[in-house]
C-alpha cells in the first residue's frame, strides 16, 4: 500500500514537473520574431478577419508591433473596438498614437464591421475596403466557426461551411484586385488538422440531408486548403501569393459549441494548460506567413509550426478544387 502511494505521489510530482518544463519550452515559441527588424512590416496593411480574439488578436498585437497598419475585420465592432484598445495599451505602453514618437516604432490599429455569415455584410465591407484603402498587402483569412449546433448563415448556408470557406471565398475574390495592385502581397489562410477527417460532398454541400458538427468542420477546413491551392494556380504570375496552416490546437473561445460537463471541467483546463497551444504560440505560423521574407514568392504550399507540411492526397485533388470553386463562385453569387 505505501509502495502504490509512494508511486503514485512521484507520478504526480514528475507530472507537475513536466508540465512546467513544457510551459518553460513552448515560451520559446513566443520568441521567434523577437530578433526580427521591428519595422519589418512598416508601411504594409494587413487585414486580419476575426481580429478580436484568440489567434486573430495574438496575429494582431505581433504584426503592429512589427509597424504594419492592421485592419480587424469582425462581426462585433463594440468587441473589436474594446479589443482593439486593449491592443493599443499592450503595444503602446506609453500611451502614445498608433504610429509616431511613442509607440516604439508600432504600426496603426483600425477597425471595421464584417460578418462573414452575410454575403452583404461581405460586399459591403470590400466595398469600403476598395473606397478607403489605397493597398493591401496582406490578407489573413482567420475567423472561423466551430463544431456549432445545425443553423443557417444569413443568406442559407450551413453555418461552418458559410463563415469559413464560403465567407472568405466571398471576400478574397472582391479583394483580389487590390491585393494584385498592392504586389507583391500575400494571403494566408488559417485551417486545420481535423480537415483529415472532411470530404467535399458535393451531394449535400449545405449539410440538409444530415448533420455532424464534427464533420462538417472538417469539410470546411479541407475547403480552405482546396481553395488556397486553386487560387495559388489561378495567381501564378501576378506576384500575389496565398498559403495555408494549421495552428495546432490553441486554447480559445473557438471552442464555445463543445460541451464540457462540469465535474470533468478541472481536467480539462490541466490538461489544455498542459497540451494546448496559447494563442500567441498558435498565432506564429500566421505571423510567419505574412511577415517572413523566407516565404516571399512561395505559393499554394500547407505549412505547421512555421514550416511546410505534407498533405493527405484528397486535399490535393484539382479536380476536386476547381469544382469546388466553380461551386462557389455560384452560391455566393459572383456567378449568376
Amino acid at each position: 500500500m505505501a509502495v502504490a502511494t509512494a508511486a503514485a505521489i512521484l507520478a504526480a510530482l514528475g507530472g507537475v514537473l513536466w508540465l512546467a518544463a513544457r510551459r518553460f519550452m513552448g515560451s520559446n515559441v513566443q520568441r521567434l520574431h523577437q530578433g526580427w527588424d521591428s519595422g519589418l512590416m512598416r508601411g504594409k496593411t494587413v487585414l486580419i478577419t476575426g481580429a478580436n480574439s484568440g489567434l486573430g488578436r495574438a496575429t494582431a498585437a505581433e504584426l503592429l508591433r512589427l509597424g504594419a497598419r492592421v485592419i480587424m475585420g469582425c462581426r462585433d465592432r463594440e468587441r473589436a473596438e474594446e479589443a482593439a484598445g486593449q491592443l493599443r495599451r499592450e503595444v503602446c505602453p506609453a500611451g502614445g498614437p498608433d504610429s509616431g514618437p511613442n509607440s516604439g516604432g508600432a504600426g496603426e490599429l483600425v477597425v471595421k464591421e464584417l460578418d462573414l455569415a452575410s454575403l452583404s455584410s461581405v460586399r459591403s465591407f470590400c466595398q469600403e475596403m476598395l473606397q478607403e484603402e489605397p493597398r493591401l498587402d496582406v490578407l489573413i483569412n482567420n475567423a472561423g466557426v466551430f463544431q456549432c449546433p445545425y443553423m443557417k448563415t444569413e443568406d442559407g448556408f450551413e453555418m461552418q461551411f458559410g463563415v469559413n470557406h464560403l465567407g472568405h471565398f466571398l471576400l478574397t475574390n472582391l479583394l483580389l484586385g487590390l491585393l494584385k495592385s498592392s504586389a507583391p502581397s500575400r494571403i494566408v489562410v488559417v485551417s486545420s488538422k481535423l480537415y483529415k477527417y472532411g470530404d467535399i460532398n458535393f451531394e449535400d454541400l449545405n449539410s440538409e440531408q444530415s448533420y455532424n458538427k464534427s464533420f462538417c468542420y472538417s469539410r470546411s477546413k479541407l475547403a480552405n486548403i482546396l481553395f488556397t491551392r486553386e487560387l495559388a494556380r489561378r495567381l501564378e504570375g501576378t506576384n500575389v501569393t496565398v498559403n495555408v496552416l494549421h495552428p495546432g490546437i490553441v486554447r480559445t473561445n473557438l471552442g464555445r459549441h463543445v460541451h464540457i460537463p462540469l465535474l470533468v471541467r478541472p481536467l480539462f483546463n490541466l490538461v489544455s494548460w498542459a497540451f494546448f497551444k496559447t494563442p500567441e504560440e498558435g498565432a506564429q505560423t500566421s505571423i510567419y506567413l505574412a511577415s517572413s521574407p523566407e516565404v516571399e514568392g512561395v505559393s499554394g504550399r500547407y505549412f505547421g509550426d512555421c514550416k511546410e507540411e505534407e498533405l493527405l492526397p484528397k486535399a490535393m485533388d484539382e479536380s476536386v478544387a476547381r469544382k469546388l470553386w466553380d461551386i462557389s463562385e455560384v452560391m455566393v453569387g459572383i456567378l449568376k
